[in-house]
């Protein structure tokens, strides 16, 4: 076997015989750091099965999933567990990803399963001191201070396990390459062996990966493809609240949230996300108004808050929390040619509350109606919910599931939604009432008049 020396690119894998200052394929700059490799090709364990099988004489039912008893958890997973997974979990340091899993792994554990976690961070009694801050004591649950991923499988072997969780990594290396733990080379070839042992044995296998400083997962994008299920978990750590969020799942939604509360005993689901988010709202204040989006298959209402006060310089700033800063941009566009709202001079502030990324333009009409409210110094009815996408000729897009929204807004006791007027034409709910607008200056009259 022959060495040699190449130059690989910490964030996309990119090789190159020699070292630049940037990498040309993902536009990093000093990402390219050297490695040793073989120039021989690495032997891989026999997969499943090498023979193909008619689709039909597939053998599966919905009920191999399995349930960890964490509402929130099985839900962003796609409805539990699939044996055989291998689920990447992502989050800034300190958010709460150990804890989660240390949670997750004392579900199993308790419903008669061994769990075998693999730490390649914390000592074994580093483990247990969190664990009994946690109140978790489960007799199934097996804990392997190891970094070798030899040692690691040898060690799975004997050790009769349900689920294995790998936290992190960036710290498991294989001795087959020479490069250091969380090199390209060492995370996508342990990430592979993982997946191998995962398929072979149908055992699900749960991934820490650490995050760079831009919040995208530390180590090769090839990562993120090898994986069955990328999860982030977002959030402050100076706030309690913790959105997990499934951004890859090949079995089941990429769009469904959990929200979970940090707490002294550990994370605790939020069943109700839409009442926790609305429960410190201020009512009556100029710059609020209550939005309706879409997160999977549940409607979630939060609070969008606006600041829009004079510049007192040349130029004005723009600030986003939680919403699209471009998007933001264009609405301000639409106020100031569409309704004749002159709030390009002033300074622009969005925050949605709570912590929550709202990505889907249906929140729109929304922004709309909180940076007028903060500009008029208006208060919003504190009873109305409003949504419904915004187009650059100022009219309001019909938007999916409205149904749904309007029945979670009646059932927290909202009085009022004024809704796109093409999804107002197919509802009828007799408990709220339903206002239908086609264009955003018939829509701040409304909220005005």
């Amino acid at each position: 076997m022959k060495l040699k020396n190449i130059f690989l690119c910490q964030s996309c894998g990119y090789s190159s015989p020699k070292w630049m200052g940037r990498c040309p394929d993902c536009g990093g700059w000093n990402t390219l750091v050297e490695e040793q490799v073989s120039d021989t090709n690495i032997s891989r364990p026999a997969g499943l099965s090498t023979l193909p099988i008619l689709l039909d004489e597939i053998n599966y039912t919905e009920s191999e999933r399995s349930l960890t008893g964490i509402g929130e958890f099985d839900r962003v997973l796609g409805g539990g567990i699939v044996p055989g997974s291998v689920v990447l979990i992502g989050g800034d340091p300190g958010i709460g990803k150990s804890t989660l899993l240390l949670q997750v792994a004392e579900r199993i554990a308790n419903s008669a399963n061994n769990v075998l976690y693999i730490s390649g961070e914390e000592s074994p009694s580093q483990i247990k001191m969190r664990a009994g801050r946690l109140n978790i004591a489960a007799k199934g649950l097996y804990i392997l201070a190891e970094t070798s991923l030899e040692e690691i499988l040898h060690h799975a072997q004997k050790t009769p396990h349900s689920a294995m969780i790998v936290d992190s990594i960036q710290t498991i290396f294989t001795s087959r390459l020479s490069s250091a733990p969380g090199s390209v080379s060492q995370v996508r070839e342990v990430a592979s062996l993982l997946m191998n042992y995962a398929k072979k044995n149908s055992i699900p296998v749960f991934i820490v990966g650490h995050v760079t400083k831009d919040g995208a997962i530390a180590g090769p994008r090839v990562l993120e493809h090898i994986v069955d299920t990328v999860l982030y978990f977002e959030g402050d750590r100076g706030h309690q609240y913790r959105i997990l969020r499934a951004v890859k799942n090949r079995f089941g939604s990429t769009h469904e949230i959990g929200v979970f509360e940090m707490r002294e005993g550990g994370l605790e689901e939020i069943a109700n996300p839409s009442g926790l988010f609305l429960s410190e709202r201020t009512l009556g204040s100029a710059g609020s108004v209550v939005v309706s989006s879409i997160e999977g298959s549940r409607p979630i209402l939060t609070e969008v808050q606006a600041l829009v006060s004079p510049s007192p310089f040349g130029i004005p700033k723009r600030g986003a929390i939680g919403v699209d800063y471009n998007r933001l941009l264009l609405l301000v566009g639409v106020l100031e040619k569409r309704v004749g709202m002159h709030i390009q001079g002033q300074d622009i502030y969005i925050n949605v509350v709570g912590g929550l990324e709202l990505r889907e333009p249906a929140v729109d009409l929304g922004v709309i109606a909180v940076l007028s409210s903060s500009f008029r110094e208006i208060a919003i009815d504190p009873y109305t919910v409003v949504f419904g996408e915004i187009g650059l000729s100022g009219e309001v897009r019909g938007v999916t599931s409205a149904e749904v929204r309007v029945k979670e807004a009646a059932k927290l006791g909202f009085k009022r939604c004024i809704i796109p007027e093409r999804n107002a034409s197919q509802l009828a709910v007799d408990s709220i009432d339903i206002i239908g607008v086609s264009t955003v200056k018939r829509a701040v009259d409304i909220l005005f008049c």
